[in-house]
């Protein structure tokens, strides 16, 4: 039935979730980030409190496979604090995964099958190992299929995904997310989704506030692409009021109904509860009243309810 949402918990009308970041990480381990792990259970719970009691009451876990994601106990976390989460499947870009990982292996046939499972039968209970066995009882699933390309370049590896990602979502519904390596390539990826089947308006491209170009996110967005705002809290790259700015700008040129908002927070050195900063909380608590002064309300309720649930509102 469309209009429900795959949340770690089970299918939800979309309404339910309320106000929606659309990208954070629980769970993260990547070569990339070193002694940048989030892979405890208290505190990565205590910071999704945070983010709930600070008024988010849904959020996408954006952790992809083999990077240390764990759906299960982000289902306790859900459980535990109220906050509705959904999980994610796919891969995320090639340079994330060191150059032995058993995923990089894997031919198309077998993604499609480990992403579909992952939404249609349950996740695996080990997530990094590739003979894990699956919670078959269908509650814990993913609700996002996740792609990720590099900065104006797709390996072959990251070309594979892409096509199990636009297969997946034609047998699954699910909708689809891509990593763009500073915003880079957009159309690009577009127009390859595009071409395996895929309606933009199934897919958000996350992190092309990293070009902050308001312009071309009205064109994306005139397209049916979603489009994903997560760059705040970067001061060595640009001041908030440079995605403030964009962001007013690319919903006054068309696009405030194709904007989604999150923190992409992302590693235990910029989460409170793992002794760094901002935190989750930053999102809701800093930037969003800025957004509502420079934009109004009307957009606030925009970018973090309706367009979210309309994205997620799938299944």
């Amino acid at each position: 039935m469309k209009g429900l949402v795959r949340t770690v918990l089970g299918d939800l009308p979309a309404a339910d979730l309320g106000r929606v970041d659309y990208h954070e990480h629980l769970f993260q381990r990547s070569r990339l980030l070193p002694g940048d792990d989030l892979d405890d259970e208290m505190r990565s719970g205590r910071e999704a409190a945070r983010l709930f009691a600070a008024g988010l009451s849904a959020m996408i876990e954006a952790t992809p496979i083999g990077l240390g994601r764990n759906p299960h106990v982000v289902a306790r976390i859900s459980a535990s604090t109220g906050l509705s989460v959904v999980a994610t499947t796919g891969a995320h870009r090639q340079e994330h995964y060191p150059p032995e990982h058993w995923l990089l292996d894997c031919s198309p046939a077998e993604l499609v099958h480990r992403f579909t499972d992952d939404i249609a039968v349950g996740t695996p209970v080990i997530d990094d190992d590739p003979n894990s066995a699956r919670q078959a009882d269908g509650t814990v699933r993913a609700g996002v299929v996740k792609a990720g390309i590099g900065y104006w370049s797709i390996t072959k590896f990251e070309r594979r995904v892409l096509d199990a990602v636009a297969e997946t979502h034609a047998r699954t519904g699910a909708p689809v997310m891509v990593h763009l390596e500073h915003g880079s390539a957009a159309h690009e990826v577009l127009d390859i989704l595009c071409a395996a089947g895929v309606d933009e308006s199934a897919v958000v491209l996350a992190h092309i506030d990293r070009n902050p170009d308001h312009g071309l996110h009205a064109e994306l967005a005139d397209r049916g692409a979603y489009l994903g705002y997560d760059g705040a809290a970067r001061h060595r790259s640009w001041p908030d009021s440079t995605v403030l700015d964009c962001l007013v700008r690319a919903a006054a040129g068309g696009a405030a109904e194709r904007i989604l908002l999150g923190g992409d927070v992302a590693r235990s050195s910029r989460y409170i509860e793992y002794g760094g900063m901002p935190g989750l909380a930053y999102l809701p608590e800093r930037f969003v009243p800025r957004l509502a002064a420079h934009g109004g309300s009307e957009l606030v309720d925009a970018v973090l309810q309706a367009n979210p649930q309309r994205y997620l509102g799938r299944f």
